[in-house]
């Protein structure tokens, strides 16, 4: 089966584009959170942002930063929200920023979900070493 979000980049699904590039192709969430939802993926399939390549990033995340300023222009909003899912809570498997207009008071909550702060300051200590152990040994199969 096509990923559906390249059937949108091939043209063969249909979309309310924003914007597109040979970079990038940004359109309408059809489930926004609130009206200029925009998602905005590579026109080349990488199923998370560990799959794009160091050439690529660069060049993506600076359209996503132009398209998080039109968005909050264009929509008059207070700010945005940007987020990016890497496989869990993944409905696509293919790389796509979600850009949302936020307003204060607009009912969306932190990051939608419980926060679980450290018990300790040695829990936190000890998950940062992992982060910065991981930094240094090769990625593994799925990056």
């Amino acid at each position: 089966m096509e990923c559906p979000f390249c059937a949108i980049v091939a043209g063969r699904q249909p979309c309310l584009r924003v914007m597109e590039d040979g970079e990038v192709v940004a359109f309408l969430d059809r489930r926004p959170l609130f009206p200029g939802h925009v998602l905005v993926i590579p026109r080349r399939h990488a199923q998370t942002l560990t799959d794009l390549t160091a050439q690529e990033t660069g060049p993506f995340f600076l359209r996503v930063r132009r398209l998080a300023g039109a968005v909050e222009r264009g929509m008059a909003a207070a700010g945005t929200f940007v987020a990016v899912n890497n496989r869990v809570s993944q409905s696509v498997p293919h790389l796509h920023v979600h850009i949302v207009p936020r307003e204060r008071r607009d009912g969306l909550r932190g990051f939608f979900w419980p926060r679980h702060p450290y018990p300790d300051e040695e829990h936190a200590r000890r998950a940062a070493a992992r982060v910065r152990a991981a930094l240094d040994s090769p990625p593994g199969p799925d990056g």
